[in-house]
């Protein structure tokens, strides 16, 4: 679909304009509506039920605190089983498929499956079954059979502590057991013998492995009330009862021996111990409630909207489950990788393996801004934070300057490889983006949150590094300005000059740090960098059938092309210098409507440049690509298919988020515009967060703004409702 750049171009700034006045009397009638909170009456629409049980993990449910997750599952048998990962369970020494990159940067691994079984068994008396995955207290329920001979299970993993608990109710009196399934179990993890009440295991991995991973152990232990061991991998309860309470206690940490990581748990286990089960459970579904209150999107009007929703919501919800813990989400499946017989593989291995690719990483954390997850950002931040002093003395050794970057793909605890320029050029050789896109995110998590503290610990010293980089690394050309030379422009094209994503992250990132307040910048940096900021180039562009485009490096367009991207489009997303409101939207309509790539899904960004153009119909189209590519083998709605990732890919869910917030809503500074790119078809009810600690409520009908709540109220008047005429 072609925008219409005569109708967005010609009339829609002077269309802000014109009707802010009117709008804010109209939203000032708003605020005298009752407030309501739409999660309140339409969030357990979305819950996910099922009427049959597994057969296996493909079929399996997530769950999880934001750093230690299950795929939960029921079997045939009517046994609940589910597998446990966490975000930092880091194996060093297997290679669990022949994919290249599972053996560089460690390999996230699961910790293993738990199987609880009841004695008698209901599905063998009465087929009924229901499993369902309750959204708003974060926790999955399972009915077996009815009556006398029904079983009821409740798995939560809990919102506030290191624990997963698992309720059992009987309607007769019942025996439960509870099995470990360890595949590495006498490989490479050892599972403790003689315990007393309980079953522990852990992964140890060697002290000669990479110096980040050596050392590293991870395990459980299992524990319950009346449990009694049956061996070294089950538990069993010592007399029958009606219900019975099963918790498991993961951990991760640096220890010399199995003995030594166990010393460790043991404090953690026996305060948790302790705690009032109804009390904790009460907690941590608060804690989702609140989770859900901060922001919300809803879509009706057909449904193709209601799926768009339901994936919205899934998605947030997938994120929330892992995004939490010591080290960012991995797109390539996230914690909820599972079985792949077709492959041959198990659940440990993922294509891709265990580094992190920023391209790839980004997707699921921009998204983060508008729903109100800042808590989920910090993962993603502190890695890159603890990187920086290693990259940073790497570039000083191979290039005698000052500055860093990150590399496009990397391990946890980041490196550099030297990349001067008679390196032999490939994908992620002469690849220096990600600094400046990961600043730019910096950027917009201080504006949104207006936290000091991090400005100065984390963004500052990220941001100041990446620009040290490209103004020491790179030369000026006769005319005084930066010269990038060779420089990839993204993976599309390779040691080419002045990239278009590299000058535009320049531009951006550049030009805000120049108005950071006085508090956070000293003068003479300040002056430093409006230095800098005169010696950029301007960004490629050329006429093409009487149009100006941007292109995707400067030159002649004789590069070889390697990827499926558009590299021009990061003028307007990630870096925003093109946009409703701003200077020669023209320009940037003709470049998006001239696009070559145009691909769908994983993590193509199109739907959000399109909504950042103001192109409603294209934004819906691919949003609703996005929140419709359930991976056929698995049955969660919201495990994605692989794309270009490996399943469940989160980037497919990510950019549907960031697409379906920006048709909603879009900032720039301090003002907020409603409604740029929303198609006349959907009705909706949203609450997005914005920059300056502000959050904007809404209700859409027939395409118009019916409802309006801003927080604070001082910022409705820098409110504008693009659809008001």
């Amino acid at each position: 679909m072609q925008i219409n750049m005569n109708k967005i171009s010609g009339f829609i700034w002077v269309l802000l304009m014109l009707t802010t006045m009117a709008f804010r009397g109209a939203a000032q009638s708003a605020h005298n509506l009752k407030d309501h909170t739409p999660v309140d009456t339409l969030l357990d629409a979305y819950n996910v039920s099922w009427n049959t049980p597994g057969p296996g993990s493909a079929q399996s449910m997530p769950l999880g605190n934001g750093d230690i997750g299950l795929n939960v599952w029921v079997e045939k048998n009517g046994d609940l089983v589910f597998y446990i990962a966490k975000t930092d369970a880091w194996g060093g020494e297997i290679d669990p498929g022949k994919d290249i990159w599972v053996k560089q940067g460690g390999v996230l691994m699961k910790l293993g499956a738990v199987r609880v079984s009841v004695t008698p068994n209901p599905l063998a008396v009465n087929s009924a079954f229901k499993q369902i995955l309750k959204l708003r207290n974060g926790e999955i329920t399972v009915q077996e059979g009815t009556g006398a001979n029904e079983v009821d299970f409740r798995v939560w993993v809990d919102a506030n502590n290191p624990v997963i608990r698992v309720e059992t109710k009987s309607g007769r009196q019942s025996t439960v057991s509870v099995t470990l399934d360890n595949w590495r179990a006498g490989l490479t993890d050892t599972i403790l013998s003689n315990q007393k009440n309980s079953i522990a295991w852990y992964h140890h991995n060697s002290p000669t492995a990479d110096p980040h991973l050596a050392n590293l152990t991870f395990g459980a232990v299992i524990t319950g009330k009346g449990l009694t061991n049956k061996g070294d991998t089950t538990l069993q309860s010592t007399q029958k009862a009606t219900s019975q309470l099963i918790s498991i206690y993961p951990l991760t940490a640096v220890a010399g021996s199995g003995n030594e990581w166990l010393s460790k748990l043991k404090p953690d286990m026996n305060r948790l111990e302790k705690l009032d089960l109804n009390q904790t459970r009460f907690a941590h579904q608060q804690w989702w409630q609140q989770f859900w209150e901060r922001s919300w999107v809803f879509v009706s009007g057909n449904e193709t909207g209601t799926n768009v929703t339901q994936g919205y919501i899934l998605q947030r919800f997938v994120t929330a489950c892992a995004g939490r813990g010591a080290y960012p989400i991995k797109f390539n499946g996230s914690l909820f990788v599972v079985d792949d017989p077709a492959k041959n593989a198990n659940a440990d291995y993922r294509s891709w393996g265990g580094q992190y690719w920023f391209q790839n990483t980004r997707a699921m954390y921009w998204p983060r801004l508008m729903a109100g997850d800042f808590d989920m950002m910090m993962p993603l931040f502190r890695m890159y934070a603890n990187i920086l002093p290693a990259n940073e003395a790497q570039v000083k050794q191979y290039y005698n300057h000052g500055g860093a970057y990150f590399a496009e793909t990397s391990p946890f605890w980041g490196g550099l490889n030297f990349m001067g320029p008679g390196v032999k050029a490939n994908y992620t050789n002469h690849y220096f983006t990600p600094i400046l896109e990961l600043s730019m995110m910096m950027l917009d998590y201080y504006e949104y949150t207006g936290d000091t503290a991090f400005a100065k610990k984390t963004l500052l010293p990220v941001a100041t590094a990446g620009l040290r980089f490209f103004d020491e690394h790179f030369s000026r050309d006769s005319t005084g300005k930066l010269l990038l030379d060779p420089d990839n422009s993204i993976e599309m094209f390779w040691k080419v000059h002045n990239p278009t994503p590299d000058i535009a992250g320049l531009h951006a990132v550049l030009s805000r740090m120049l108005k950071l307040p006085g508090n956070l910048v000293d003068e003479s940096t300040r002056h430093h960098w409006q230095q800098f900021y005169n010696e950029l180039p301007p960004l490629p562009t050329a006429t093409i059938k009487d149009k100006t485009v941007l292109l995707p490096y400067t030159g002649p367009q004789t590069a070889q092309s390697f990827n499926s991207e558009n590299p021009e489009l990061y003028a307007i997303y990630p870096f925003r210098l093109y946009g409703l409101g701003k200077p020669n939207l023209d320009v940037a309509i003709n470049t998006f409507n001239a696009r070559k790539q145009r691909d769908k899904g994983c993590w193509v960004q199109d739907p959000i440049q399109a909504a950042m153009l103001g192109d409603a119909g294209t934004a819906q189209e691919y949003v609703s690509f996005n929140f419709a590519r359930k991976d056929p083998r698995l049955k969660f709605p919201a495990f994605w298919v692989k794309g270009n990732d490996y399943d469940p890919d989160e980037d497919n869910g990510g950019n549907g988020e960031n697409g379906l917030q920006q048709m909603l809503m879009q900032t720039d500074g301090k003002k907020i515009m409603l409604l740029p790119a929303w198609p006349a078809g959907w009705d909706a009810a949203f609450k997005l967060n914005a920059p300056y600690k502000t959050t904007v409520e809404g209700r859409v009908s027939k395409g118009k703004l019916v409802y309006l709540k801003v927080t604070p109220a001082s910022r409705l008047a820098d409110v504008v409702d693009i659809t008001r005429k």
